[in-house]
């Protein structure tokens, strides 16, 4: 007979086992991606769009009923088109990239502007401390998929560096 060495929570403890089933397995073909996901997502160079499956990611979005709950982490693919990227930013977490399909730029950044780049190919990542200004760039002629995954279930928006996205990040949110 099987024994279970750790206590469940308790709002899992009363789910049957299809319950827990359908509701903590995610499927690719049933996410929708969401192209507004984030505030710089709406400025061309910027586009991409977020196919969640634990919590919210970096957009602060935590109500889609679609989404497997989160605890002590978030996980989103997202999709990214040739010449598209995202805007340099940090968050109160650490937070991976890691590249599933295609060849996608990454970067950190200090406060004076400068920054080092990678290029990163399918199986290899990046983990970007707290604190320390990232982002990417798909700069090849085909689109990326890749893993993000945030260090906390549900992180504070993304802090861009530029100071109109950082005024403007919470617009998408209704805040």
């Amino acid at each position: 007979m099987a024994a279970a060495r750790h206590k469940m929570p308790p709002e899992i403890a009363s789910l049957s086992l299809d319950e827990i089933a359908e509701r903590y397995i995610g499927r690719f073909r049933d996410k929708i991606p969401d192209w507004e996901a984030f505030e710089d997502a709406k400025i061309d160079g910027y586009r991409r769009a977020q196919h969640r499956f634990i919590g919210a990611g970096g957009s602060g979005k935590h109500d889609d009923p679609s989404v497997i709950p989160p605890r002590a982490f978030t996980l989103s693919v997202i999709y990214c088109p040739p010449g598209q990227g995202n805007a340099a930013h940090t968050h109160e977490v650490e937070e991976i990239f890691f590249v599933l399909q295609g060849i996608l730029t990454v970067f950190i950044e200090d406060e004076t502007g400068r920054q080092v780049r990678q290029r990163l190919g399918p199986w290899e990542c990046i983990a970007c401390p707290p604190g320390v200004i990232h982002g990417f760039q798909n700069e090849s002629l085909e689109p990326v998929y890749f893993q993000v995954m945030l260090g906390k279930g549900r992180p504070d928006a993304m802090g861009y560096a530029d100071d109109g996205l950082y005024q403007r990040r919470d617009a998408h949110l209704g805040r």
